[in-house]
């Protein structure tokens, strides 16, 4: 009698983790499956699945066998079905009555099993390819639907498994070097594609509002967080759609840290995210689906949003504890979570774009407004929350004659793009590698170049608005970017007076 052991991996965003199974199966006792190693609902249920993959498969019958299972580390909680596989092939490996026999120390196996033997899609197949590099497996054995997402990672063979009998009848001439090939799984090998995302809406297909694009230009230069305000109706949906356009493709880290996230949490449409993601959650959503959390922490939308866009469309209308909870990932870019269980931190790399609609009488048509709208909407907006938003700008109405009009000289997002990849190259050369303006830290500011008559312009203006040092800095950040645009080398009095007017103003 052997002992079956094999070797899987729980999908896990924070720390994947390597888990090691051991199959015990005797012929004397109380027949049964027993899986030891705080296995949830949904590995206790593998059981019946496994049995009847096998049957169906034309495999062992091994229900009237006395089976023990264990998941090692016995302390870490193990979730999901895709052990189901491995937990099938390591009884296979230790059933006296069948030939299965092969090398597993080099070798991960991960999927869920339908009950005719099939392998379904499985969550986190990326995180789980990298966890088998850093681990030392030269090979990876998952659903053929997850094959192309786990490809990408260099140093590890992937073999996409459509069928269990297909795997061991894989496996059974990979130990006899048969040469016949006709039960061999391919490898698959990644060839690099365009998943670049085709934006529905571009910088040209809005009418007039050539502050608001000259502002959000500024915003994906610098990395800047904005918020949009003005009646309903004037387009701060569809421009904010279009922000993402002018965005700069992500680099190779940032694609697969990104592509990472979306797999792990099963929302994955592409093998590789390539360009920034947007996110836009309700303003019905809830914190933990905003922020992240739960009894086991779970990634939010903030997260989601990593390396890209946040878009909170009516931004006041949001919970208050959600908007209270964007502090942090504003101001550090990431996210700590902490439970009796777990403490997690998850990374929040976004620019913030919300939109909103303030209770202005002059955006409702002529209707008052009472004083409790206006208590409420003050109580939202948070001061903190209001000086972590970098450019507030107005979104003022269309003349309806300009709707119709045709042949519209907007530029066109590509064009806009260039430009913010150009200045985000001068901020890399200045402040390093993917940092952008909007983060240099406050005890670089100082080595800001800054005109004398820039200087004495923005401390007039700070006395006058009293404003913090907070603000005082971001105006200087959001100058800087200004001036990057323009490859000016120093701060000049423009740059101060155009940020100036991205500050907040009286919008109720």
């Amino acid at each position: 009698m052997q002992l079956g052991k094999i070797y899987t991996a729980q999908s896990d965003f924070a720390s994947p983790h390597i888990i090691e199974i051991e199959v015990d199966i005797s012929s004397k006792g109380i027949p049964g499956c027993t899986i030891v190693g705080l296995a949830d609902k949904a590995i206790e249920e593998s059981r019946e699945r496994i049995a009847a993959a096998l049957k169906n498969s034309g495999l062992a019958k091994i229900k009237q066998k006395k089976i023990i299972v264990s998941l090692s580390p016995a302390h870490l909680k193990k979730e999901g079905p895709l052990f189901d596989l491995p937990i099938a092939i390591g009884m296979l490996l230790a059933d006296d009555e069948n030939e299965i026999s092969f090398e597993a120390n080099n070798k991960l196996f991960v999927g869920e099993l339908a009950l005719d033997g099939s392998v379904k899609p499985i969550a986190g197949a990326l995180s789980i390819a990298h966890a088998a590099k850093e681990s030392g497996f030269t090979e990876l054995y998952l659903p053929k639907v997850n094959a192309d997402e786990a490809s990408i990672i260099d140093g590890v063979t992937i073999y996409g498994v459509s069928t269990i009998l297909e795997l061991v009848l894989h496996l059974q001439q990979e130990k006899a070097e048969t040469p016949n090939g006709e039960h061999l799984i391919e490898k698959t090998v990644y060839s690099p594609r365009d998943f670049k995302n085709g934006y529905a809406v571009d910088f040209s297909h809005v009418i007039e509002q050539s502050s608001v694009k000259r502002a959000l230009e500024i915003a994906a230069a610098g990395g800047h967080n904005v918020a949009l305000y003005g009646p309903p109706g004037t387009g701060k949906t569809m421009l904010a759609q279009a922000f993402c356009s002018i965005l700069p493709d992500l680099s190779a880290d940032e694609q697969i840290e990104t592509t990472m996230i979306h797999s792990c949490m099963g929302v994955l449409t592409n093998p590789l995210i390539q360009t920034p993601p947007l996110r836009a959650p309700h303003h019905t959503a809830s914190y933990v689906s905003v922020i992240g959390g739960g009894a086991s922490p779970k990634p939010g939308e903030v997260t989601l949003a990593h390396n890209g866009v946040l878009f909170l469309d009516e931004f006041p209308e949001f919970d208050k504890r959600v908007l209270e909870s964007l502090r942090e990932p504003l101001e550090e870019k990431k996210i700590r979570i902490s439970r009796s269980k777990a403490s997690v931190t998850f990374p929040a790399n976004f620019i913030l774009l919300a939109a909103m609609n303030p209770p202005s009488e002059v955006y409702r048509s002529g209707s008052l407004i009472t004083p409790a709208d206006e208590r409420r909407f003050r109580r939202k907006l948070s001061g903190p929350i209001m000086d972590r938003i970098d450019l507030w700008i107005e979104v003022p109405k269309i003349e309806h004659t300009k709707l119709l009009s045709k042949g519209s000289s907007s530029e066109a997002s590509s064009a806009v793009k260039l430009r913010v990849i150009a200045a985000r190259r001068v901020q890399h050369g200045r402040l390093g590698p993917g940092a952008l303006n909007s983060v240099i830290p406050s005890q670089k500011i100082s080595t800001l170049v800054i005109d004398p008559e820039a200087k004495v312009i923005l401390d007039d203006a700070s006395k006058k608005l009293d404003i913090s040092p907070r603000v005082y800095h971001k105006l200087i950040k959001i100058s800087q970017t200004i001036a990057d645009l323009e490859s000016s080398p120093s701060i000049t009095s423009h740059h101060i007076l155009e940020a100036l007017q991205y500050r907040p103003k009286e919008i109720i």
